[in-house]
């Protein structure tokens, strides 16, 4: 492996994350509730500590392969919530480290479970910071950094192959440093429009900064106890639904939509999956809740809770953890299947469950007709089989950490339900769960210990677990 190249990279990303923490700092400045100091400490912390290796180490061979690149995946998420936490800590809002961590990664993970009971006691120039990260994360800070700043090499694909969420990157243009910037262009205009649709619907200025950071990045955090539900506003749950859905497609859409290019969209398997199982979900849950509702807030809590699962966002409209079980089981199902490959949004993705679900067909056939031969065909092109190979190994190596950790967590709970959610919610970034870790709950009864596990496998979740999993092999750190 290039350690100085792997290094200085990870210094970079540090003084990136400095200069990101301004805006907040900037927010604290303009609230002044005694967080500023904090900000300004963390800031000059996290740019020392990133100059050293970025300036100190200068490495004779520019080469990044796909070994470094899963390094810096797994230690650039670990490292950066590592500072991320500094202002939770400095300020003493979150003064427990592991705490701190855990929020830090939930953020940087897209996740949104907290270890807060009362969010709206927190300094602004804090929440919004946590939000933030939500914003950062959503993209990757690594295709972040493939946009921004200069090329290592011509193989940074593994770069963003290593930390793309989803099973596959989508490269739209033949450099991927074009590529990234598109996407990013796209994840901003984006999270301007919820933007300006948020300030039309009646949210001030620093409400809808805090909402749209949880919405485009798909992560959840709110500024408010109650979520999204303490709008009361039909209007804005709506809008926020319908955005949440919308991030939690495929950015390539976008792109050809923009190049009028309407044939992939139309022919695309894993986007009609992905709205078919919304619709379904909606209407099933909506029957579901008619009693407690009425037809129209059913359909609207809903479509909300079900886009906000499936997207992974995790924001609350209303205390689902009360619904019937039936509804309870479709958003547990939600937490697994996730969205869709080269969104903002976690979980096992779409695309993973329909060759899933195609294989299972074919081998369904081959016990009928062993002679015939059958390919499996996905967004109309036939799917290699070390591909669907691949895939069987990865289902396997995901239940088996989701088995692990489950276990682990039900050392402290006797609720097999709340351990449950709580491992999978954590894994596939959505963030509530239920029981003891629903939606107007929280994960701050877990022990120390817990938390760090539970930060270890929000951060396998959100890259594909391969590149946190591999930095324990002794052979990925040899030269």
């Amino acid at each position: 492996m290039n350690h100085k190249l792997v290094f200085r990279l990870m210094g970079r990303l540090l003084l990136m994350e400095a200069a990101l923490m301004i805006p907040s700092l900037l927010v604290s400045l303009i609230y002044g509730e005694g967080d500023a100091m904090a900000f300004l400490i963390a800031i000059g912390i996290t740019a020392l500590c990133g100059a050293l290796p970025a300036f100190l180490f200068k490495p004779s061979r520019q080469d990044l392969n796909a070994r470094d690149g899963l390094a810096v995946a797994g230690l650039s998420w670990a490292v950066l919530s590592l500072f991320g936490a500094l202002p939770f800590l400095i300020s003493g809002v979150i003064p427990r480290f592991a705490d701190a961590y855990f929020e830090a990664v939930s953020g940087f993970t897209t996740t949104g479970a907290t270890i807060l009971s009362d969010i709206e006691a927190l300094p602004k120039g804090v929440l919004f910071w946590r939000s933030f990260t939500h914003w950062i994360g959503g993209m990757g800070v690594l295709v972040f950094t493939l946009a921004v700043l200069p090329k290592l090499s011509g193989r940074t694909a593994h770069l963003a192959r290593a930390e793309s969420p989803g099973p596959t990157f989508t490269k739209l243009l033949p450099k991927m440093g074009d590529t990234a910037k598109i996407l990013y262009l796209l994840y901003f205009a984006l999270s301007f429009i919820l933007f300006v649709c948020l300030l039309i619907s009646g949210m001030n200025v620093y409400d809808a900064l805090i909402h749209t950071f949880g919405t485009a990045g798909t992560g959840g955090f709110s500024n408010y106890n109650a979520s999204v539900g303490a709008f009361n506003s039909p209007a804005i749950e709506w809008i926020i639904a319908v955005f949440m859905m919308l991030f939690g497609i495929n950015f390539a859409m976008y792109y050809h939509l923009l190049r009028r290019n309407v044939k992939p969209i139309l022919c695309s398997e894993e986007l009609r999956t992905y709205l078919g199982i919304i619709l379904i979900c909606t209407l099933g849950i909506t029957i579901t809740i008619l009693p407690q509702y009425s037809f129209a807030d059913g359909l609207r809590h809903a479509f909300f809770q079900v886009s906000a699962i499936m997207s992974t966002t995790g924001f609350a409209s209303a205390n689902f953890n009360l619904w019937p079980l039936f509804a309870r089981m479709l958003l547990v199902i939600l937490i697994f299947v996730g969205a869709c490959a080269g969104s903002t949004a976690g979980g096992f993705k779409v695309s993973r469950i329909v060759l899933l679900v195609k294989s299972a067909i074919r081998e369904i056939q081959r016990t009928l007709q062993p002679r015939k031969v059958a390919v499996v065909r996905f967004e109309g092109k036939p799917v290699q089989e070390s591909t669907l190979g691949a895939l069987g190994i990865y289902l396997f190596v995901y239940v088996i950490t989701f088995i692990i950790g489950t276990l682990l967590l039900s050392l402290e709970t006797q609720d097999l339900t709340s351990a449950f959610t709580a491992c999978l919610t954590c894994i596939s970034n959505v963030g509530p769960g239920l029981n003891q870790v629903g939606p107007v709950e929280n994960f701050a009864f877990f022990s120390s210990p817990m938390k760090l596990l539970l930060s270890f496998i929000m951060l396998a979740g959100r890259l594909e677990l391969y590149p946190m999993l591999v930095l324990f092999a002794p052979s990925m750190w040899k030269k």
